[in-house]
């Protein structure tokens, strides 16, 4: 899974939900003045925003493997060290971060625990490292109505509900995986106001994710019966979704 798309794209379909969510992960995490923490899989910098505004630039440190996400937060955030790499091997030295988070980017980990394995080891013993991951498994995702309809029109297409992380046992386990202290897990919610139905479909239309590659991937025919059924569904708006995430923290 890539996520070969500009920032604004992925801004549009999934920013809308992950900057709010971001928001309270930050709390979360007990971020404060005078500490240094790093975003991992920072994207455009949904997490990295809220870390900037608390700590200031030149104290938040970002990484993605995604090179237009890497340039869209640099862009963003001038003075952040945002480089492009993986969570599994971080170019920091051991303790160099008083916090450490990664928003929505677990279940896109190739080796979940050795991500925050890396996570661990570049924060300093007794810090915060956290992880959000939305409940797939409990089909309370921003994107649960779009895999209803797929399961309704093309049942074959696989969905998100076995990503990793996406439960709180899942998620549990791999902060406990990686040795982390004194684990929490809990609910996250985010609800989203939506003016049209057009507003929130037009970005699943543009390849993003795993949901957007999903209906890129249907024909013209079932593509028009999975509108006509998230249409039914959702009506023309305005329309509230409210989205739930896993989010657990740990100490180093």
């Amino acid at each position: 899974m890539t996520f070969d798309v500009a920032g604004d794209a992925y801004d549009r379909f999934m920013g809308r939900y992950s900057k709010p969510l971001a928001a309270r992960f930050a709390d979360l995490l007990e971020v404060a003045a005078g500490q240094r923490a790093l975003d991992v899989g920072c994207g455009p910098g949904a997490l990295t925003q809220p870390l900037v505004a608390r700590l200031g630039a030149d104290r938040v440190a970002g990484i993605d493997p995604s090179a237009p996400f890497v340039e869209a937060c640099r862009s963003r955030f001038p003075g952040v060290d945002v480089q492009q790499g993986a969570a599994e091997s971080l170019p920091w030295d051991d303790a160099s971060f008083d916090v450490t988070g990664a928003c929505l980017v677990v279940h896109f980990m190739t080796d979940p625990v050795g991500g925050l394995s890396e996570m661990k080891r570049v924060t300093r013993e007794g810090g915060w490292v956290g992880a959000t991951v939305w409940d797939l498994a409990g089909s309370r995702a921003p994107m649960a109505p779009l895999w209803t309809a797929f399961a309704e029109v093309a049942p074959e297409q696989p969905d998100e509900t076995d990503f990793q992380g996406g439960s709180r046992e899942s998620l549990r386990s791999i902060l406990e995986g990686a040795a982390l202290r004194d684990v929490e897990v809990t609910e996250l919610a985010v609800t989203v106001t939506h003016p049209t139905f057009e507003e929130w479909w037009q970005p699943y239309l543009h390849g993003v994710g795993p949901a957007g590659e999903a209906v890129a991937s249907l024909d013209p025919d079932r593509r028009q019966r999975v509108e006509q059924a998230l249409r039914r569904h959702l009506g023309d708006g305005p329309f509230d979704l409210t989205a739930v995430a896993w989010a657990g923290r740990g100490r180093a």
